[in-house]
């Protein structure tokens, strides 16, 4: 019996308030100092972070602007970022990448063009008339290395063996008159005319390739849109598209 008794008291004692006289039970419970001490560290992490609000809307800049003020509001006390409205559909965006396609084959084809008739005006001559290229003849002895005469092996006159081009043999020369500009000055003018053309020519080639690589892209972007299973095998560069291996889809 008086171990139950034991047992019941210790029971009892568990307790959170604290022992206090009798006319003092009607002001309520009296909590003990662990309890005390999570309710003053609550408060007190409660009143730090309002101290640190109140300094940060004091240095903020009444001016300033963020591009979420626009795009969010209130509602029910909480902040919601406005749905955005759909300007264009799948179909519309599909029909916008085809068009874009079209224009820029279009232009890339005009470039061909003009390309393709430079080059039949240039007929790819040498800029300058230094020979960037070698010839070799062969010879069967030393001795017909030694009688070697070049303006008699091309069957021309010595003057016209240092052109690349326009080069026309002594029988020409006795039927016709050499055609086109002989004199130096005007043989430096068009060489440099000619390599004002040729530096033309390969910036029309590059702008040719430029617009093909994007055509490309759009060609590639447009296929995306299509919800076929895909898989990424190489990554877009500056001068390739990005390519994909698409699922084998049969078709009715």
């Amino acid at each position: 019996m008086s171990s139950f008794r034991k047992a019941l008291k210790s029971k009892q004692r568990d307790h959170k308030e604290r022992s206090q006289l009798g006319f003092r039970k009607h002001l309520g419970l009296l909590e003990k100092k662990k309890d005390y001490k999570l309710r003053a560290d609550d408060y007190h992490r409660k009143q730090k972070t309002l101290m640190a609000l109140r300094k940060k809307a004091m240095d903020k800049n009444p001016d300033e602007f963020h591009f979420k003020m626009i795009h969010n509001q209130l509602k029910d006390g909480v902040h919601v970022i406005k749905p955005k409205e759909v300007v264009m559909t799948e179909e519309q965006k599909k029909m916008m990448r085809t068009q874009d396609i079209r224009y820029v084959e279009m232009k890339r084809v005009s470039e061909m063009k003009k390309i393709e008739r430079m080059k039949s005006e240039l007929h790819f001559l040498d800029v300058n008339e230094e020979k960037k290229n070698k010839h070799v003849f062969f010879v069967d002895s030393k001795k017909e290395v030694e009688d070697f005469d070049l303006a008699k092996h091309l069957n021309t006159v010595p003057d016209l063996v240092g052109r690349v081009y326009n080069r026309p043999t002594i029988e020409t020369l006795k039927n016709k008159s050499i055609l086109g500009a002989v004199e130096s000055k005007t043989l430096k003018k068009l060489a440099k005319e000619r390599k004002q053309q040729y530096l033309r020519l390969s910036e029309r080639i590059d702008r040719e390739q430029k617009m093909f690589v994007i055509s490309q892209k759009i060609q590639t972007r447009k296929d995306l849109q299509d919800k076929v299973k895909k898989v990424k095998v190489r990554n877009e560069t500056s001068t390739a598209p990005a390519v994909y291996r698409f699922e084998a889809k049969r078709k009715r």
